[in-house]
């Protein structure tokens, strides 16, 4: 599953101008909307063989106006599981320490990762990167395409897409994933709701060169009705995200320089010499949630499905996580070796992940935020908290990061199934390389040798008697102490990996 280098733009238009009009109905998965999300789970399902179309309203483009800035610890694993990540670190900056708010700091390097920070770098970046991929996986692309409707039976689902020109079409596929944001055309046409509410108006966004550079990475702070985010692009630019309670105006609402620095020089004190903004932007931020991930054929995911507060840095994370729990599943649903109740997994495990970070990413504004003089209190108490007990710091960095998300452990089921494996070795190498295949990994102890099937064989290479059987999504799907042949060949069986 490694990406590899080559003519890319060829390729690209060559898969592009194929699919302007995409009629002919026998792609088996369609993927609308190519943003991250979209971008890895059309990747993963390509790469695994399943036939794939990317449906996308916009033309074609990589947006530089993209408000996502970091990647978390949980994420840069998933992206190594593809031989993405040390591209990807090349181009970002890490910090090894995350700063919430004033006083409220997490020292990211005891993590339990290979990535013991959180790496910035601008959301445009891991789009080009998962692009790259997703063409030479042969993903199929239908640019200027929106979706209008879909109706669907027990044999598939048809998309009618309105396309350049003013062209009406349909597609056909055996599954559809929503992975188009917010305003998802795909979580409409099946009539799926998304309660919540809008809990910040008028932020601000503004990409501006500085005269003067912040003393660290990220700078972020609140004071009074102010907050302010600073962080830094590659080509000496700066993304500046700010907002002034006392200022609640629509989006329409024009900006200017001015307003943005006033609001940085309340919140940190002074403005760093901004200048020469290229971009300029207001918006809100939205806090909500579909009830569910799934309608029959039909899956959301990404912010089709959950949208955030931008605290925390969780948006992008979530959803790229929500497209490894899902792709491998999808891909063995279409080559009949999904087992039953497979499909239904995505659902159950993910929107947990997906209220807890709503609550979490909300909490963590709210604190941000804090200025009645009991709020402010609340914050000062939870930072000594958090500070000075390792058990709590350890699980708010594991919750940021994605590292301590866990699902749920069947009972009777041996105590790390559901469990995020980190980067274990092993004798053959590391986990996440192993993973690369796209395919279960099967770790046994060095003695052992049983029939794997089509997981990928691997042994501890300490002397562990463990038997695990790991996911392609990193996470234990079954395990046994001292297993015999009989139960590993079940269990690969039970998960269709035999």
């Amino acid at each position: 599953m490694n990406g590899t280098t080559g003519d890319t733009n060829t390729k690209r238009n060559a898969n592009t101008k194929k699919n302007a009009n995409p009629t002919d109905g026998t792609h088996t998965v369609v993927v609308v909307g190519a943003g991250p999300t979209g971008l890895l789970l059309a990747g993963d399902l390509a790469t695994a063989g399943v036939p794939v179309t990317l449906v996308e309203k916009r033309a074609h483009g990589i947006s530089n106006l993209s408000r996502a800035m970091v990647l978390h610890a949980r994420t840069l694993e998933q992206l190594d599981a593809r031989g993405l990540a040390d591209e990807l670190e090349a181009k970002g900056e890490p910090l090894a320490k995350l700063r919430l708010f004033d006083r409220l700091s997490l020292d990211l390097g005891r993590l339990p990762s290979r990535y013991r920070h959180v790496l910035v770098l601008p959301q445009y970046e891991v789009e080009r990167v998962l692009e790259r991929r997703a063409i030479e996986a042969g993903v199929h692309f239908a640019y200027e395409s929106e979706v209008t409707g879909l109706t669907q039976d027990e044999d598939g689902v048809t998309l009618r897409l309105h396309g350049p020109g003013d062209e009406s079409s349909t597609l056909r596929a055996a599954y559809v994933v929503g992975a188009d944001g917010l305003h998802s055309g795909v979580r409409g046409a099946v009539g799926l709701p998304f309660p919540g509410r809008s809990v910040i108006r008028s932020l601000v966004l503004a990409d501006v060169k500085l005269a003067e550079r912040p003393e660290t990475l990220l700078t972020v702070n609140a004071v009074g009705d102010a907050f302010a985010f600073i962080a830094p692009f590659a080509d000496g630019y700066h993304r500046v995200i700010g907002w002034n309670r006392s200022r609640d105006v629509p989006d329409s609402e024009p900006l200017d320089l001015e307003e943005v620095k006033d609001i940085v020089r309340q919140a940190l004190g002074r403005d760093f010499g901004m200048h020469d903004a290229r971009w300029m932007s207001r918006f809100h931020s939205d806090e909500r949630q579909a009830p569910a991930y799934r309608a029959g054929r039909v899956f959301l995911a990404g912010d089709a499905a959950h949208v955030h507060s931008p605290a925390g840095g969780q948006g992008m994370n979530t959803g790229l996580q929500d497209a490894a729990n899902l792709s491998w599943k999808l891909a063995a649903a279409v080559d009949g070796r999904a087992p039953r109740g497979l499909l239904d997994t995505y659902e159950s495990e993910r929107h947990p992940v997906g209220r807890t970070v709503l609550r979490s990413s909300g909490g963590l504004v709210r604190l941000a935020m804090a200025k009645r003089p009991w709020t402010r209190a609340a914050r000062a108490a939870l930072a000594a908290f958090v500070t000075h007990v390792p058990v709590v710091r350890a699980k708010a960095a594991g919750q940021v990061t994605g590292v301590g998300i866990a699902y749920r452990t069947p009972k009777g089921a041996h105590r790390l199934v559901g469990r995020r494996v980190p980067d274990v070795a092993l004798e053959e190498g590391r986990l996440y390389e192993a993973l690369r295949a796209g395919e279960f990994v099967l770790i046994t102890p060095k003695d052992e040798k049983c029939g794997t099937g089509r997981a990928v064989s691997a042994h501890w290479s300490s002397d562990r008697r463990a038997t695990v059987l790991v996911r392609p999504d990193g996470y234990v799907a079954w395990a046994a102490e001292d297993a015999g042949v009989g139960a590993v060949a079940a269990a690969l069986e039970e998960w269709g990996a035999a």
